[in-house]
């Protein structure tokens, strides 16, 4: 673990990060000697500092030592995570002058390549996600919401869950973002309100007005996804993970899905994940 630029195991008790949750992160993938999205992932470090009033001005020193960080590394998670530092009275953060930031080191999931290839199933978790415009989109430190789901998740035998807000209007899953498609054109929650807008969802929705596809950012209830004809879930690490079938807990309905047109979008995205690696 880096901690402002050496290499230690050890955070102050006083930073606001664990007193408050007072931050924001990021997670990446190191693939193939390249950090997949880097750019995309430090301007969403930047949108959350701005969000959050965090004024972090060391980008050159974090990019600088993260990539010393992974000299000789093999395929691996980059998390950063960037505090306000220490300071302030409760929960004010007047006082909180120097941010803090994190990088930490991670094994890529070993059975994302699997899901890659045969899908998951799906339910629809019982947590639902509070709506707060101010923080919608941001990747910040307060993850309780994300805590509840999981564990919920894990009295399951499913492989993620749906998540709603609490008006019932589809926002993601508990991994990623979520894409449904019907009658030749996709949707995809819209996030003002609630959920994480993930650095893997914007460049799928650029490479789907690339290829000329129709996508649409809405609000809908859950039960649309039971007329829709596919899904997928992505996020940075797991890119496309087709979804084989949802279950709703509460009445038993369940549909199966097809992905050939996720497969084709599949294709499209490793194609370019591939050629921004060979330019470096």
């Amino acid at each position: 673990m880096i901690v402002n630029g050496w290499q230690q195991q050890h955070i102050e008790i006083a930073d606001r990060a664990f007193q408050y949750g007072d931050g924001c992160f990021t997670t990446m993938a190191f693939r193939n000697g390249h950090l997949e999205f880097f750019d995309a992932h430090i301007e969403r470090l930047k949108w959350a500092c701005k969000t959050l009033y965090i004024d972090f001005d060391k980008w050159s020193e974090l990019e600088r030592c993260m990539v010393n960080s992974l000299k000789s590394t093999a395929d691996c998670v980059v998390k950063v995570i960037i505090t306000r530092g220490e300071g302030g009275r409760g929960y004010s953060p007047v006082g909180a002058a120097q941010p803090s930031f994190i990088i930490t080191q991670h094994t890529i999931p070993s059975h994302y390549s699997l899901w890659q290839t045969d899908g998951i199933k799906l339910t629809i978790s019982p947590i639902t996600l509070a709506c707060q415009p101010l923080l919608a989109g941001i990747k910040h430190l307060n993850r309780l919401e994300q805590v509840l789901v999981k564990q919920a998740l894990a009295q399951t035998s499913y492989d993620d869950a749906i998540v709603c807000d609490t008006q019932q209007k589809i926002i993601e899953t508990s991994v990623g973002n979520l894409f449904w498609y019907k009658d030749n054109v996709w949707y995809t929650a819209d996030l003002s309100g609630s959920g994480v807008e993930g650095v893997m969802r914007n460049h799928v929705l650029a490479v789907m007005q690339e290829k000329g596809l129709e996508c649409r950012v809405v609000k809908q209830d859950v039960s649309v996804l039971f007329s829709a004809q596919e899904l997928f879930v992505c996020n940075s690490l797991m890119v496309l993970v087709p979804i084989v079938s949802v279950l709703n807990p509460i009445n038993q309905q369940r549909k199966d899905y097809l992905f050939d047109q996720t497969k084709q979008l599949q294709h499209h995205v490793q194609h370019i994940i591939n050629l921004e690696a060979m330019k470096i």
